[in-house]
């Protein structure tokens, strides 16, 4: 791939660098069951990967009581706080990391977490030698699938959208970088397959971070090296 500026590549963290999607399901199962709303956990799964407010309103609809938004995103984020001590990075991801930036990457965490998850998830990664810089939350004005965080790591990272590729694990990972120009790698550890990523557009779909380290020369990745 022909680039005219630095070189980089922007990574989704939860679900695509950490093992963390399923702990999320669960932490809004818990949110909603105790204010007696029941959505089930396959749907729940489906919805992860959006920011708080459109994840409720793709689950919930517009004509919830809007009034417990608020009330479930704490619990969600009590919830997910009593997991942090299970989370763990997926194999290959801190070499994937090492491997961008060995390579002359600029490598960005795009992530939408609030900051103290943040906190958890690169220290679980432990590559922070790799990172260039990282995003969170409050980064952002519109969480995914809007293409805002994606926006606010290429400033944190100083690169343009065309120098760089996208991982991460969802469909709102990718309609996001398509908002972009970006290309994204779909990783299938979060639970979406390949066939569903790369009909929302991911040009490659790998299992995995260590499934992409493998591939590494032959990827977009590679490409951009």
């Amino acid at each position: 791939m022909t680039t005219s500026g630095k070189p980089g590549v922007l990574f989704d963290v939860d679900g695509t660098l950490t093992d963390t999607t399923y702990l999320h399901t669960l932490a809004w199962w818990h949110a909603f069951r105790q204010q007696d709303v029941l959505v089930p956990m396959a749907f729940i799964h489906r919805a992860v990967g959006m920011g708080a407010d459109k994840l409720m309103a793709h689950l919930l609809g517009e004509d919830r009581d809007r009034s417990l938004d608020s009330v479930m995103e704490d619990a969600h984020a009590a919830v997910f706080s009593t997991y942090w001590p299970s989370v763990r990075a997926f194999d290959g991801a801190k070499d994937l990391l090492l491997r961008c930036a060995g390579s002359g990457l600029t490598v960005v965490l795009a992530s939408s977490a609030v900051r103290r998850e943040l906190e958890v998830l690169t220290a679980a990664l432990d590559a922070d030698e790799a990172l260039a810089a990282a995003t969170s939350a409050s980064d952002a004005e519109q969480s995914k699938p809007a293409p805002d965080i994606l926006e606010a790591a290429l400033a944190a990272g100083g690169l343009r959208a065309g120098d760089c590729v996208y991982v991460g694990d969802t469909v709102w990972d990718v309609e996001a970088a398509q908002q972009l120009g970006m290309p994204t790698i779909g990783l299938t550890c979060g639970g979406t397959s390949g066939a569903e990523l790369r009909e929302a557009g991911a040009a490659e779909t790998y299992r995995d971070p260590e499934e992409l380290l493998a591939a590494f020369d032959a990827s977009l990745l590679g490409g951009l090296a």
